[in-house]
């Protein structure tokens, strides 16, 4: 990260004085038409620009500083132009992140100031031997500060400190830029928590809905046919025992089917095998259905909690079952292992990769579900690649 910031503390000032002469012209000219109403387009053009620019210095900070910093934004309204211009105005990190701009032109003065000082002082002191020795070579024509050799080997080797000390002051720099990065780009602890928290609920009411729908479209629809041929037997048990005979035939078939919905749709909900024998049993039963090899590897030195053990065995369901509906591969691998972090499950398939996670989909919302526990679901899957889906679920929240 060291060298690598060096650029980026070179031309943050650039960033930080382009976005001052903006930021320093466009907001009070907003603010002064915005009594005669023409401003506040221009006010809402204004917050959309800095947003962008905040969502910009997140990826130039990914790419310095190795630090990933999620756009910490609220949900946008789904309509309304209202709604948006309430979802600009209120969404704290609008504010943070027009703070962050404004404090990027001092910043990136000293960072600047303080590298191209260093830096001139390090590259001097350090070719300060190979100016001596073209100095020699060409007769004493040209001119050097040091013109005799234990002299500019003492630069040298003064050359040589001042550059580890240069790449302890850049670091030292890198890391209150992005310590300052992370407090005022990204969203804070609670509200981080409380987002994920937000996704759980959803992603709970949406597991309701689909029960709810599963039990109306299905088992209701069976049990309620048992009941028409059951009563339609019982009309007829005395003058057409035959009809009646058949009707109750239908009824039984009925009645198995409606029985077996509700016993898949039980295992959706929570499989009694998970809360009975655990982890490796659940997921040895769920490699046992897939249509291809799942090899099955659970390395636990004791049970985790029961939240976290019934995440991670709907993570690897739903994870298998997109496997066999779009990898089209042909062998899988199941690893849960016990860290320092928590519980680690590894899903892996040697299909044709390409996953993405997408808003509302499948992916999504297993993510959401980790993140009930303040867990994270992380996704490789290039095209054409092998697909890694690792979730890590804390142990304690």
């Amino acid at each position: 990260m060291t060298w690598r910031a060096v650029p980026y503390l070179l031309v943050s000032v650039v960033f930080g004085l382009g976005w001052f002469l903006v930021l320093s012209v466009a907001v009070p000219t907003a603010l002064t038409l915005a009594i005669v109403w023409v401003g506040v387009p221009l006010a809402m053009a204004t917050i959309l620009a800095w947003r962008g620019g905040a969502m910009l210095e997140r990826r130039l900070l990914w790419a310095a500083f190795g630090i990933k910093i999620a756009d910490p934004y609220r949900a946008r309204p789904e309509h309304g132009l209202g709604a948006h211009i309430r979802w600009l105005l209120v969404d704290p990190a609008t504010w943070k992140d027009l703070g962050y701009l404004l404090m990027l032109l001092p910043l990136g003065l000293v960072e600047a100031a303080v590298s191209v000082v260093l830096l001139t002082a390090t590259g001097m002191l350090l070719s300060a031997p190979v100016l001596y020795v073209v100095f020699e070579a060409t007769n004493g024509r040209g001119e050097v500060i040091i013109d005799n050799l234990p002299g500019a080997l003492v630069a040298g080797v003064f050359g040589a400190l001042m550059l580890v000390l240069t790449a302890y002051v850049v670091r030292g720099m890198a890391w209150l830029h992005a310590t300052l990065a992370v407090v005022l780009l990204g969203g804070s602890e609670e509200e981080r928590l409380r987002a994920s928290r937000a996704r759980g609920i959803d992603a709970a009411e949406a597991e309701r809905r689909r029960i709810e729908r599963d039990l109306h479209d299905g088992a209701q629809q069976r049990l309620l046919s048992v009941a028409v041929d059951l009563g339609r037997a019982q009309a007829k048990f005395d003058s057409e025992p035959e009809t009646a005979r058949t009707l109750i035939t239908q009824a039984h078939a009925g009645t198995k089917a409606a029985i077996a919905e509700l016993r898949n749709l039980a295992r959706g909900i929570h499989p009694a095998i998970l809360s009975d024998r655990g982890l490796d049993a659940a997921l040895s039963g769920l490699a046992a259905r897939a249509p291809i090899r799942v090899d099955v590897s659970v390395d636990l030195p004791e049970r985790p909690p029961a939240a976290v053990e019934s995440i991670a065995y709907f993570i690897v369901a739903e994870t298998l079952a997109n496997m066999a509906k779009h990898a089209a591969a042909t062998e899988a691998a199941v690893t849960v292992i016990k860290d320092h972090r928590g519980v680690v499950v590894d899903v892996w398939d040697n299909g044709i990769g390409g996953a993405v996670v997408c808003p509302g989909g499948g992916l999504a919302g297993l993510a959401d579900r980790a993140a009930t526990i303040d867990g994270v679901l992380v996704l490789h899957s290039p095209v054409g690649g092998h697909t890694l889906v690792r979730a890590e679920l804390p142990c304690e929240w």
